[in-house]
């Protein structure tokens, strides 16, 4: 379904560190939360063509400023999102919003089945009115794309055509080389990239 969370992770795949600026994580948290808002899993490949998605530090700069250019402090979001998490400190994501913790039902709501998923849930509005018809809006329209349209089914439900290279980035520090080797852009050039996800 295209709005199952991803399977938990214990920890991220990509370790850039020593970046002077956090946008300097911009391609590693794209290709680390398979370019979609972590919250309301909102695909950069269904919006605008720039400035749709930001990079959130969910421990906020201004209670945790130590943290600010901490990779595992980041997380990649949609606009909206973002605007609605603001400074509210909340719980790792990776964490509560996992297809074991929460699961989007046929109209559009997300059920936790854990106090601090639903917690989260409640905190970022994921069940807001217009959040739950966008969601609907979209099944039907992959599942229309899937049984009608074939090209359009691709690129809604693929990658962007714009993997980034993180081969060829030179971060000060990286504490996970072997990432390198799972990264879209590498799993492309190999012939392995999947044709929708």
């Amino acid at each position: 379904m295209i709005f199952d969370y991803p399977v938990p992770r214990l920890e991220r795949k990509h370790g850039p560190e020593g970046y002077s600026a956090y946008e300097s994580y911009r391609p590693w948290l794209r290709d680390e939360f398979v370019f979609r808002c972590v919250y309301c899993l909102k695909r950069e490949m269904w919006g605008q063509a720039t400035a749709e998605f930001e990079l959130d530090h969910f421990q906020p700069q201004s209670l945790v400023p130590e943290r600010a250019l901490d990779y595992l402090n980041l997380v990649y979001a949609c606009r909206r999102c973002n605007s609605v998490k603001q400074d509210q400190a909340i719980a790792d994501p990776l964490i509560l919003l996992s297809s074991k913790t929460v699961c989007v039902m046929l109209d559009g709501t997300i059920v936790g089945t854990s106090l601090d998923s639903k917690r989260l849930i409640a905190q970022m509005d994921l069940n807001s009115p217009a959040l739950c018809r966008w969601r609907v809006i979209w099944m039907r329209i992959v599942e229309l794309a899937k049984q009608r349209d074939t090209f359009l089914y691709q690129q809604i439900t693929g990658f962007p055509p714009d993997l980034p290279n993180l081969g060829v980035l030179r971060p000060p520090l990286n504490s996970r080389p072997e990432g390198l080797a799972s990264s879209w852009y590498t799993m492309q050039q190999k012939g392995e990239l999947p044709a929708e996800y």
